[in-house]
C-alpha cells in the first residue's frame, strides 16, 4: 500500500509537468481550434493527476490509518493537492489557460520541496490522536491553497505590467519574488546533492529544556546547534552556533537553499541576458488584466473564510482540548493570526479603498510570501508547539 501511495504521487507529478506544458501550447499564437485543444488536453492531464494524487492521499491514509497530514511531508504534498484542485475549479469558471501555466509549476515545486523531507510512516504522537487532525489541517490547507491562486494571478498581472525596459523597486521586488521560487528548486537540487552523496554528521547540543542530545546533519555545518560538538571525523566544523530555541540543522538547510537559489538564479541571469520577469513577459502579453484581477479577488475572497475556520477557529478549539486553552502565543498560532490579518488588511483594501489592479496583485503577492514564511521558515527554523509538523 506504501509502495503504491508512492507511485501515485509520482504519477501525479510527471502529469501536472506535461500538462504545463500542454497549457504552454495553449496560450502560443494559433488559430482558435488550436489554442482550444491544447487547453482541452492540459485541464484533462491536470484533472488525472489530481486524481492521482488524490489516490496517494487515499491510499496513505489506509496505509497509515490516519489522515496524512500529520508532518511536514504529508502537509505540504496535501497543500499541493489543494492548490491543483483549486486551480480545476477556477479554470472551469474563467477558463484561463495562462492561469495553468504558472499554477501548475507552483503546484510541482511544492510537491518536489515536500519529497526532501522524511517520507515514512509514523504512529501519532499523542498531541496528534484527535478527528480534529483531520478538521483543523486539511482546512487549514484548502484555505491556503485557495489564497495561492491568488498569488499566482497576482504574478501574472505583474508580469505583464512591470515596466521591465529600466530598473526600478518594482521590477527589484518582482525579480526578488522570483528568486524565492527558484531558490525552492535550489533547495530540492542541494538535498538530493547531498543525500545521494550519503554525507552525514552528528553532533551532541543542549536543547531548549537543558537535555543533552543529539542532531544529525545531512548537510555541511553552516550553523551548529547551541552548545554543539561535532562527533563525526572529517565533517565540517559550524561557523556559529544558534541557540537553542533555533532550529539550527533546518536553518542550516534553509541557508544552503538559499546559496544553492542564488547560484541557480545567477545561472538563468547569464543565460538569459535579461530579469527573469522580463524573460517571462511575452508569455503573458495577451492576457486580460481585468480576469487575471478577478481570478485575483476572487480566491481571497473564497480562501479567507475557509482560511479563517481552519487556522483559527477550529485550530482555537483543538487547542483548548489538547492544551486547555484558546490560545498561547505559539510561533504558528502568531503567524496564523498574522496572516488572517494581512488577507483581511487585503479585503478592506480592495473593497473599501479600491485597491484594485497593480496594488491588488502586490498584496496577493506578499499575502502568499507570508503563507509560505509560515511553512518554511517557522516549520524549519522555530522551535514552538507545532514542532513536530517539522519531523
Amino acid at each position: 500500500m506504501v509502495q503504491l501511495s508512492s507511485t501515485l504521487l509520482y504519477v501525479a507529478f510527471v502529469l501536472y509537468l506535461v500538462a504545463t506544458f500542454f497549457f504552454g501550447g495553449a496560450i502560443r499564437p494559433k488559430k482558435r481550434e488550436g489554442v482550444d485543444r491544447w487547453a482541452t488536453l492540459g485541464i484533462f492531464v491536470t484533472i488525472v493527476g489530481f486524481l492521482a494524487q488524490l489516490g496517494y492521499f487515499i491510499t496513505r491514509w489506509i496505509a497509515a490509518g490516519h489522515a496524512p497530514v500529520s508532518n511536514l511531508f504529508e502537509f505540504t504534498t496535501f497543500f499541493g493537492m489543494m492548490l491543483v484542485g483549486a486551480f480545476i475549479v477556477i479554470y472551469f469558471i474563467y477558463k484561463t489557460s495562462l492561469l495553468g501555466l504558472f499554477t501548475l509549476p507552483i503546484a510541482i515545486l511544492v510537491i518536489a520541496y515536500a519529497s526532501m523531507f522524511p517520507r515514512e510512516i509514523s504512529p501519532l504522537i499523542p498531541a496528534l490522536q484527535s478527528d480534529w487532525l483531520h478538521i483543523h489541517v486539511t482546512t487549514a490547507a484548502a484555505g491556503e491553497a485557495i489564497l495561492a491562486i491568488s498569488f499566482a494571478a497576482g504574478l501574472i498581472y505583474l508580469i505583464r505590467v512591470v515596466d521591465q525596459s529600466k530598473a526600478s523597486k518594482r521590477t527589484f521586488w518582482l525579480e526578488f519574488v522570483l528568486f524565492f521560487l527558484i531558490s525552492t528548486l535550489g533547495f530540492v537540487i542541494v538535498t538530493t546533492s547531498f543525500r545521494v552523496a550519503g554525507y552525514e554528521a552528528t553532533f551532541e547540543w543542549i536543547d531548549k529544556n537543558g537535555q543533552q542530545s543529539e542532531m544529525v546533519y545531512h548537510m555541511p555545518a553552516l550553523v551548529g546547534p547551541h552548545e554543539g560538538v561535532l562527533k563525526t571525523e572529517g565533517r565540517m566544523e559550524p561557523f556559529v552556533h544558534m541557540p537553542a530555541i533555533i532550529n539550527a540543522r533546518k536553518l542550516n538547510t534553509v541557508i544552503w537553499s538559499l546559496f544553492a537559489g542564488g547560484v541557480l538564479y545567477g545561472l538563468l541571469r547569464l543565460f538569459l541576458r535579461k530579469r527573469i520577469a522580463a524573460a517571462l513577459q511575452p508569455l503573458v502579453k495577451n492576457v486580460n488584466l481585468d480576469v487575471v484581477d478577478e481570478i485575483s479577488y476572487r480566491s481571497v475572497a473564497i480562501g479567507f473564510p475557509i482560511f479563517t475556520l481552519g487556522a483559527l477557529i477550529f485550530a482555537m478549539i483543538w487547542a483548548q482540548i489538547a492544551w486547555t486553552r484558546f490560545w498561547g502565543w505559539d510561533p504558528k498560532e502568531v503567524w496564523a493570526l498574522i496572516t488572517w490579518l494581512f488577507y483581511a488588511a487585503f479585503l478592506h483594501l480592495r473593497l473599501s479603498k479600491g485597491w484594485h489592479g497593480e496594488r491588488s496583485a502586490w498584496l496577493a503577492v506578499i499575502g502568499f510570501a507570508i503563507i509560505m514564511f509560515n511553512l518554511i521558515a517557522v516549520n524549519l527554523v522555530i522551535a514552538g508547539l507545532h514542532s513536530y509538523a517539522a519531523s
